[in-house]
Order: C-alpha cells, then structure tokens, then sequence
C-alpha cells in the first residue's frame, strides 16, 4: 500500500480553517515530505499559467499538421501512408504511454516528469522543424508524442495535488477547456501558419509554449510525489501501453487501409488481448498501476465514459465541419480553422464557471444539462446544414455543443480525479487523458466511415456514367472530387453540385450517429452519474 513520507518534525500549527499547513509551500526545488497545497494567490494563478499553457502546446500538436499534408507531401516526397504515420505516430505514443508515465509521475515525483518532458517534447519539436527527410520527421513526432506524455497527465496531477480543494474546483475547470478548445486553438493557428509561411514553422508554437511553462515550472511548481512500500508495477505498465497503443494504431489505421488490412486487425487484436490481460493481471496485485475495481465507483464510471463519448464525437465533429467548410462552402484553411472558434470561445469560460454551478445544483445535474445541450447541438447541425445554407446554417449548432461541452467536461473530469487517492492522482489524470484520446481515434474512425459510406452512396449515381478511372477519384471522397475537376470537362459542374450534395447527406447521417451516441450517454449519467449533491457555497469559495 502507498504511504505518505513522515513530516518534518514540530510542523506549525494549523491554520485557521483546520487544515494543517502544506508543504507545497517550500522551495520549488525540493520534494516535499508530504504532497501540499498552495494558499498563495499569485502562485496559484502561475502554477495554472505553466499547466495550461503546456497542455496546449501538446493538444495543438495533435491536429497541427493536418493542414500541411499537400506541403509536406511535395517538399519532403511523402506518401499518403507515411503522412498517416507522421500525423498519427504522436498521437499513437502520447495515448499508449500515459497510464504508465502517470504513475511514474507519482512515484518519482511529477515536477521531474514534467519538466523532464517539456525539454523532450520541446527538442523533438526543434528537430521536426529541421527535418529534411520523412524519416527524421517521423521520429520527431514519435519522440514528441512521448514527451506530451511526460507532460499531459501531469499537469493535471499537479493541479489537483497543488491546488486545495474550495479553488481545486475553478482550476481543474480551466484546464478542461483548454483541454478542450486545445485542438481548435493548434487548428486555427497551424492554418494561419501554412497560409503565410512554410510548415517547418508549424512547430514554433509547441516549441515556444514549452519553453514558457518550462520556465514558470521551475519557478513555481513544487516536485510532489507519494512514497510506497511496493514495487512498481512494472507487467501492468506494459500491458496498458500494448492495450491503448495497438487499439488506437487499428482505429487509427481502419478507415485508410481498411478494418481486414493486415496491419488494422494486428493492432486491435493485440489491444484486445492486452487490454483483457490487463484486467486479468491488476485484479490479482495487490499494488496496481490502476485497481480495476475503481470501475465500480458511479462517479469514475460515468465521468470515464462521458468524456469518452464527448471527445469521440467532437473529434469527428472537427474533421466533418472542416471539411464541410473547406469543400461544400468553399473557405480557406484559415477561415474553415477559424468558423471553429465560437465553440471553443463557449467553451472555455463554461467550463471555468461549471464547477461552482456543480455545487449549486448538483454535479448530475450540471452534467445532464451539458449532455442534453450538446446533443440538441448536434440534432441542429445534422438538420440545418445544406449545400446552400451558408455558414449561419451550422454556427447556432456550434454554439449549442460548445455550451455542452464547457458544462459537461469539468464535473466529467473532476468525477475521475476525485474517485482516486492522493497517491494515485498521476494515475488519474492519465486514465482522463487516455479516455479523451481513445475517445478522439474512435470519432475520428467511426464518424468519418459514416461520412464516406454515406457519401459513396449517394455520388454513385453519378459516378456510373463517368470513364473508370474518374469514377474512383470521385468516389474516393469530395476531395478528389474537386480536385478532378480539370479533368471532368463540361460534365464537371453536375458532377461538383452532386458530390456536394452527396457530402451533406453524409454528413447528417454521421451527425445523428453521434446525436445517438451522445444521447446514450445522457441516459446512462441520468440513470446511474455522479452521486454529488448540491451544496450551498461557502463565503470566498470559487
């Protein structure tokens, strides 16, 4: 069993609403005897600063280089399938090593993790930026994925450990919506970038942001960590990677090899296998990268699988609106990347203010009115949009799944961190981060499979009358589609509006899956969420 480290002798007395006096409060540089909170206001608001800002860096840089695939295709030679795999590579190492760096975090101290990890993710970035070949741009982004590792559970980890519990609450739901708007804020910025310089200076931004919470981390952030009797579990570790790693590498690589490629099924076959191995080996330890039988708390339950639900469902959200925006309305890069923005700019204070909502209602309540509104969001959208209907046709849905999301993510994450012990707090914060990302590949693959089936079906009518080789550019996607027009001649008018056409009708079906999704969601919280009862707010609770 995990045991705190002895305190200092003849600690002072406790202050004056009973706690007893923190040693977060000592020097930075050292590791505390006991894992403290901060009262300092100043410090408070730096330590958010340096989380936040490190959290973005690595959230961006999930969907930075998505707008650079033509770019990096002609400068550097790559091929589709190894643009695939330096755009996923990153994603594959942050989701596969999160659980086990969690909790190396928590046994070795989180501040070390953390920075150890900024200078990693930040060098990789560097070198991402001079790469000359594919193959040096493909370790960069495999090394930088195992450096947001380092980062992304901790910081987290060290709000929830640093924080006390009547500003926990505020903190945590700032974190979330960056977490959350992270991926529109990389997008926007990643479009501008491509649009006025070149993609080498995609990683300035990552490299720029981990240097700044570097430096506040240094500053400000004390090493915390818990002390234990046992072995790390060493077996559970490895099994949790090979499980998340080989799901998301056959989610990831379904949809573009297809789900009987060889590679596809390799992947999801070792991820089920370590995944039931997984459950088999921690059941049976008695100190566990993760007890299993946690699972059974209705908090972690429910917060667990509405995140998700919730980040399956936005990350496919992302790829169709992009490309509605991009193919069907014909805006740039930047403005598609920038028609996000009132979601996340919903989001982001909705999710500051959700805590203290929480405590006024309820935590189930909160929940359910966030669940709710985020589905009648996507109802919005898979009704409203239209091939004629502009941009104002989809920004009223936008919005409604940006309050959804803003009142639904923190209660949802606060529900994980506080269903585990101090000790376990790395842990935690790694099993939220891991359910977003699995969440994230999941949308992406199903969401975009339901898009694509959809559109094949509908442009085919079409596609029959054209010569074969046409015919497969045109199915392949509304992409290819437009990108053949040249070749189409005067057919290729009738061929565009279908193929527009034939993208909203996919687009609707795909919407109304995730409504469902999202509405089973809704009905599993109702039927058994987070016990939390509302409480009456304390003077100078926030």
């Amino acid at each position: 069993m995990a045991r705190t480290a002895p305190p200092a002798p003849a600690p002072p007395p406790a202050t004056g609403d009973g706690r007893p006096p923190r040693a977060a409060e000592d020097s930075p540089g050292g590791t505390p005897a006991t894992p403290g909170y901060v009262t300092d206001p100043r410090r408070q608001r730096a330590i958010l600063v340096a989380m936040c800002t490190a959290l973005v860096a690595v959230v961006a840089s999930v969907s930075g280089l998505n707008v650079a695939q033509q770019d990096l295709a002609v400068d550097l030679g790559a091929s589709q399938s190894t643009l695939l795999w330096i755009i996923n590579g990153y994603t594959l190492a942050l989701a596969a090593l999160l659980m086990p760096i969690g909790a190396i975090g928590d046994r070795f101290g989180r501040r070390r993790i953390l920075v150890g990890g900024l200078v990693l993710f930040a060098a990789a970035n560097v070198l991402a930026g001079l790469a000359s070949t594919v193959g040096v741009l493909l370790v960069a982004r495999v090394v930088a994925g195992v450096g947001a590792a380092m980062i992304m559970p901790v910081t987290l980890s060290v709000i929830t450990s640093s924080f006390p519990p009547e500003r926990r609450g505020r903190a945590v739901g700032v974190w979330a919506g960056f977490a959350g708007a992270g991926g529109i804020l990389g997008l926007f910025v990643s479009s501008f970038l491509i649009d006025h310089f070149t993609w080498p200076w995609l990683f300035a931004m990552p490299v720029l942001f981990a240097a700044v919470s570097l430096v506040v981390t240094l500053r400000v952030v004390v090493d915390t960590r818990e002390v234990h009797d046992g072995r790390f579990d060493v077996a559970g570790s490895i099994l949790s990677a090979l499980a998340i790693g080989g799901l998301v590498l056959g989610i990831h690589e379904g949809p573009a090899r297809g789900w009987g490629d060889e590679l596809t099924l390799a992947g999801l076959l070792v991820g089920l296998v370590a995944l039931v191995g997984f459950v088999v080996w921690e059941l049976r330890q008695g100190l566990p990268l993760l007890d299993i039988r946690v699972f059974r708390d209705r908090g972690l339950a429910s917060g667990s699988s509405t995140l998700l639900v919730l980040f399956a469902v936005v990350f496919g959200l992302f790829l169709v609106v992009v490309q509605y925006l991009q193919t069907v309305l014909g805006h740039s890069a930047l403005r598609a990347a920038a028609g996000l923005l009132p979601m996340a700019l919903t989001m982001m204070p909705l999710s500051a203010i959700a805590p203290a909502l929480a405590q006024r209602v309820g935590t189930r309540a909160v929940m359910v009115a966030g669940l709710g509104t985020f589905t009648a969001g996507l109802a919005a959208l898979a009704t409203s949009a239209s091939v004629d209907g502009g941009y104002t046709s989809v920004l009223p849905g936008l919005v409604l799944i940006g309050v959804g999301m803003g009142l639904t993510m923190t209660p949802a994450t606060t529900a994980i961190t506080e269903s585990l012990p101090a000790d376990k707090q790395g842990v935690a914060s790694a099993l939220n981060d891991t359910v977003r990302e699995l969440g994230g590949a999941i949308g992406i693959a199903l969401l975009g499979s339901v898009l694509n089936a959809g559109y094949r079906r509908e442009v085919r009518g079409i596609s029959d009358s054209l010569p074969p080789e046409l015919a497969e550019r045109v199915e392949e996607g509304i992409g290819s589609a437009l990108a053949s027009a040249p070749r189409l001649g005067q057919d290729a008018p009738a061929v565009l509006a279908v193929a527009r056409e034939a993208f909203v009708s996919g687009w609707r079906t795909s919407m109304w899956l995730g409504a469902g999704m999202s509405a089973v969601a809704l009905a599993a919280v109702v039927l058994r969420g987070p016990r939390t009862e509302a409480r009456q707010r304390r003077p100078g609770v926030s």
